[in-house]
């Protein structure tokens, strides 16, 4: 991956501010702050580990209190947010920020030159903090003082007079262990240092996104000792954090060091080369698929504080996996997520801490199908599809059947219903006061067309492998195409309705960006032209830049605004808010029904245009869960979201298939 680098005008201290870095080990853990090392989140924090034993990700070292002492003056490469101010007053000129495989902070105090780099590790539980001054015209003294929490990631830490105070002292640092039912955190020093043992609380840290998001917002945070050691002009000194002290820290240094261009691609960002976007993308994938030890290889749906999302995991796969190269691995992926299924149905999610498993998506399994049809696609092998075929079958049966309480088949429709109006069992899934914000009761409109999908390419696979298939799938998909524009098709509006009740004969006709599936799939059940008359109206009333709007904001329920307290934001969360990961479906859409081919083509490279400037906002160097319906489109919710990058790598990869034909 090129480097991202981040001066001039986006290290103003707002725009910064609002600027988030992320590395992840590969294992679930993370490391994440803004470009200026002011935690501004709960979830932030140097060291986040994901302890398999107790079930969860845990915010380990919270953030160093990091500073130079020159000849009595010290200046700071840290900052805290205290309540009504920002601490210290006094730092280091933040001179760039260089975001790749770590995060390279660049000051200047006086005529010196500080780089500050954070690493951590892949594969390992490992973050190192490598120190280096050039320039200087005297020894200085570097003084590390590490924060502790030692919380779960949704929590906060406050002082307590039950942690466990004392430190161990070693060879090459020192080591404690905070709380008795966790494990010890081992600092370890690159060369010989002084440690002063003043443990202390620091206390009232407050996080202003979380105060944002309604919840609570201010914690306490153990200082258990400061690490003080002089350096030299060109020396450096690094900082090993880890949970074994096995670990040898020079190896692990040039094991992860990157080399740096040093190119300056924030002011060339608009000029990038379709190589740079694709590596760029395929890079930040990276983050989202951990191989925790003893499992199967996972997906992690967004940071920062998603985890294992079944229907996420599918939509994501083939671009995380499939479209990079990355067969075995995704195979195994589908494999892990299908093993947990239960009567046909894959789990809409995964909770870290309890493993609990929630059977409340009725469109995860269908999903299923489509993630197999982007294997295929790629790599154009039927007969890895019979490993696959006993799953396929029993959730063909199992929607064949319907599950009480959860969704019914109609035999004479063919089409598939939600049962209980007071349950959400689409992705549209906010509510609030345990009510839906989007009623979707009834026949849902990309349910059925992913359930059209779905047994269209099970009989056309059954076919092509022979198999003895004892279902009437042929009646099944005739029934099914003669229905859904019968029934979804709203002359008023000129598109699909977003539901329908065939019992009742009524629909809902709110314009939402869900009927896009039934263009956009590879089976669809409309006719070319009602198939063009969806994809005008979706382009009308609800592309932006960087996604589909999920309702019109022709609709009096439309709020164009993502923010406030969590009632505020599940009331706005598919009520016009855009999700970026719509986009590729919206691309496929547009390139089956659009006329002038290249025309649809180029528009579709406008939205890349869009999206690499967002790469230098939020989270740095990856796509965020959705952005404001209203211009000028500001990014919200999490930082980095699977589908929404994995999405707009398939984008890519079928604009770049179009052109190499």
């Amino acid at each position: 991956m090129d480097d991202m680098i981040l001066e001039g005008n986006t290290l103003d201290f707002n725009n910064a501010l609002t600027r988030e870095w992320i590395l992840s080990n590969g294992l679930g853990g993370y490391a994440s702050s803004t470009i200026l090392n002011c935690h501004t989140r709960k979830y932030h924090g140097l060291f986040v580990a994901n302890l398999k034993n107790l079930q969860g990700r845990y915010v380990l070292l919270s953030k160093v209190e990091d500073s130079l002492i020159i000849d009595e003056k010290e200046s700071n490469l840290s900052l805290h947010r205290y309540p009504l101010i920002f601490y210290p007053e006094t730092t280091a000129e933040l001179v760039r920020v260089t975001v790749n495989t770590c995060v390279d902070f660049m000051f200047r105090i006086d005529t010196a030159i500080v780089h500050k780099t954070v690493v951590f590790c892949r594969g390992e539980n490992v973050l190192l903090l490598k120190y280096r001054i050039s320039k200087a015209k005297s020894p200085h003294t570097l003084r590390i003082k590490p924060l502790i929490a030692y919380r779960g990631i949704h929590e906060l830490s406050h002082e307590n007079d039950y942690i466990y105070r004392n430190i161990d002292i070693t060879k090459v640092g020192f080591s404690i262990a905070p709380y008795g039912d966790m494990p010890a955190l081992i600092f370890a020093c690159s060369r010989p240092v002084k440690i002063q043992d003043g443990s202390c609380w620091y206390r009232n840290f407050e996080y202003p996104e979380e105060k944002k998001r309604g919840y609570a917002f201010q914690e306490d945070l153990f200082m258990p000792a400061a690490i003080e050691c002089t350096l030299r002009p060109d020396e450096s000194f690094i900082l090993c954090t880890s949970l074994s002290a096995k670990e040898d820290i020079e190896k692990m240094w040039k094991k992860e060091s990157p080399t740096y261009s040093r190119k300056n691609l924030f002011v060339q960002k608009h000029i990038t080369t379709a190589g740079k976007m694709m590596t760029r993308l395929s890079h930040a994938a990276e983050l989202f698929i951990i191989n925790e030890k003893e499992s199967m290889p996972s997906v992690i749906a967004g940071y920062h504080w998603f985890y294992i999302w079944g229907r996420d995991t599918l939509i994501s796969l083939p671009g995380l996996t499939f479209y990079r190269g990355r067969i075995k691995e995704g195979i195994l992926i589908l494999h892990a997520i299908s093993h947990l299924r239960k009567g046909g149905l894959i789990p809409n999610f995964v909770k870290e801490e309890v493993r609990e498993i929630a059977y409340n998506s009725i469109d995860a399994s269908l999903w299923y199908f489509w993630c197999l049809q982007e294997l295929l696609k790629v790599t154009e092998n039927p007969t890895l599809m019979r490993q696959f075929i006993p799953v396929m079958t029993e959730i063909i049966r199992c929607y064949m059947e319907g599950i009480s309480c959860v969704f019914e088949h109609n035999d004479e429709s063919g089409l598939i219903s939600i049962t209980n109006p007071s349950t959400q069992m689409t992705w549209m899934d906010a509510s609030v006061n345990g009510m839906p914000v989007t009623p979707r009761f009834g026949c849902p409109v990309e349910i059925n067309a992913l359930w059209f999908n779905a047994v269209s390419f099970f009989k056309e696979l059954s076919g092509k492998l022979n198999l003895e298939i004892c279902l009437d799938l042929n009646a099944e998909i005739e029934k099914i195409k003669k229905n859904f524009m019968k029934y979804f098709w709203c002359s008023r509006e000129q598109c699909l309705a977003d539901t329908c009740d065939p019992a009742a004969k009524s629909q809902d006709s709110s314009v939402r960006p869900n009927q896009i599936l039934a263009v956009s799939l590879p089976y669809s059940p409309l006719g070319k032209k009602e198939a063009e008359l969806v994809m005008k109206k979706v382009k009308r009333e609800l592309l932006t830049p960087f996604g589909l709007r999920t309702l019109s904001p022709k609709d009096s329920r439309y709020r164009g605004i993502y923010e406030g307290s969590p009632e505020q934001r599940d009331s706005a969360y598919h009520q016009g808010t855009v999700w970026p990961w719509l986009l590729a479906h919206y691309g496929e859409g547009l390139l089956k029904t659009a006329e002038n081919k290249e025309k649809a083509e180029n528009e579709l490279r406008d939205i890349f245009s869009a999206m690499e400037g967002h790469f230098y906002e939020a989270g740095i160097g990856y796509i965020s869960e959705i952005f404001d319906g209203d211009y000028p489109h500001r990014p919200r919710g999490c930082i980095a979201q699977a589908w929404s990058l994995a999405e707009l790598i398939r984008l890519w990869k079928i604009l770049a298939s179009r052109i190499s034909h």
